[in-house]
């Protein structure tokens, strides 16, 4: 097993997480305004994403470390393909069965990252020239931090008590440096979940440079 990464999420089933609702739909949105149509999914946990896009019509590929995600995700959505990788994996692993991608999304993972520039640097390596790459996490920013003060929900937010939960904090501008940082150029932001400024996550939209 790869330093630092966890092997077991705890996937059971194909269900929905609650996060997937508020933030499939904006990831379907920009990759149709991007005009892709070969999409590789970072991350994947148990298939859902690749599921809701394959069944869009996008050619559709999960990579994704726990195997039990795998499994679930390749009995549950057998029109996407699916592959035991980690991001600490040489992509060329992933690039001897398959062609570059227009586009990468990984939503929902960089907070779980003990070294989270593994995850750019994958994503940049399966794009093609001029690929986006689609990322989400949970947003920080001063009006929300204020709101988890006032309301004493620290605690609740930074939850110790979950094996592989998170471990990075991200705001929109130590995300936008860790993806420029990285062979990318941010070029969209939009937030999800709830209302403006108080969002539960974020979604950056970079492109290969």
């Amino acid at each position: 097993m790869p330093e630092h990464t966890i092997a077991n999420f705890g996937w059971r089933t194909a269900e929905e997480t609650s996060a997937t609702g508020y933030i499939a739909p904006r990831v379907e949105e920009i990759l149709e305004g991007l005009g892709a149509r070969r999409v590789a999914d970072l991350g994947a946990g148990n298939g859902v994403i690749c599921g809701r896009l394959s069944a869009k019509g996008y050619e559709v590929v999960g990579v994704e470390y726990d195997k039990a995600g795998v499994d679930i995700a390749r009995t549950a959505f057998p029109s996407a393909k699916f592959y035991h990788f980690s991001f600490e994996d040489d992509p060329a692993d992933l690039l001897a069965s398959e062609s570059p991608f227009d586009a990468v999304v990984s939503t929902e993972v960089l907070e779980h990252l003990y070294f989270p520039h593994h995850l750019p640097i994958y994503a940049g390596a399966i794009l093609k020239p001029g690929g986006h790459l689609i990322v989400s996490a949970p947003y920080h920013g001063y009006l929300k931090n204020l709101a988890l003060s006032l309301f004493d929900a620290w605690d609740h937010h930074h939850t110790t008590l979950w094996d592989g939960g998170h471990i990075k904090f991200w705001s929109r501008k130590t995300l936008t440096a860790l993806l420029e940082g990285n062979g990318f150029k941010v070029v969209g932001f939009r937030g999800a979940g709830r209302c403006a400024y108080l969002w539960k996550s974020m979604i950056l939209v970079a492109k290969k440079v």
